[in-house]
């Protein structure tokens, strides 16, 4: 008899993994709004994004690990192009005219016309960094171990962070010559950069357990 190859099956979307992608999503955009302040805290400049955006990471890995890796990748992509999205919403709105009694055109302009540089380093460093992840995540299950879980979380995160923080820090703010000459002091960007790797880090260090909510894909 003729044997009949099979097709890999398709991961069915669970009410866990329905929250799991739209708690991704939600914090990709959150993130990309509050990354249009820069903050000082504890003696550095940090970008407001960097207080929720690394739970992005560890989302992605329960996408991951619920849907597997080609929704993964889905799933990243998806968010970048709902963020270029949402930017390009933000700049319509603020060029519209304000209606003559409403008195905060100027304050809604200058807080959320998005700075587009700003905004598209985010999202480049956003899907890049999210997409090594991906790889470095699926590396480790396929060739290390499918055990402590939390070590694939650690690991992939460890690559991707300090990845994620550099095209950001030095796409959105550093000085590129002629191409970008309005950028911010060299010794200002690299103090976004390492708050980056720090905040993200430690958040890290917080939600490796939550990688035990959901249970694995076959």
């Amino acid at each position: 008899m003729r044997r009949v190859k099979q097709s890999k099956a398709v991961p069915t979307l669970t009410i866990a993994g329905l929250l799991t992608v739209a708690a991704y999503i939600a914090t990709q955009m959150l993130s990309d709004i509050l990354s249009l302040k820069i903050a000082f805290v504890a003696g550095f400049s940090i970008d407001g994004g960097t207080f929720i955006y690394p739970f992005t990471f560890t989302l992605r890995d329960l996408v991951h690990k619920l849907l597997g890796k080609q929704a993964a990748r889905v799933v990243i992509v998806t968010a970048g192009v709902i963020n270029v999205i949402m930017a390009a919403l933000l700049a319509f709105v603020t060029w519209l005219p304000a209606d003559p009694t409403w008195p905060l055109q100027e304050a809604f302009a200058s807080v959320l016309g998005p700075t587009w540089r700003i905004v598209m380093a985010s999202i480049l460093a956003e899907v890049f960094s999210e997409l090594t992840d991906t790889e470095v995540y699926s590396l480790w299950v396929r060739h290390v171990t499918r055990k402590a879980q939390w070590a694939r979380v650690l690991v992939s995160n460890t690559v991707s962070i300090p990845l994620d923080s550099l095209i950001f820090s030095w796409g959105a703010f550093g000085q590129w010559g002629g191409l970008f000459p309005a950028g911010l002091p060299v010794a200002t960007v690299w103090s976004i950069f390492w708050a980056n790797v720090l905040v993200k880090g430690l958040v890290t260090l917080i939600s490796l357990p939550g990688i035990y909510l959901v249970p694995e894909r076959d």
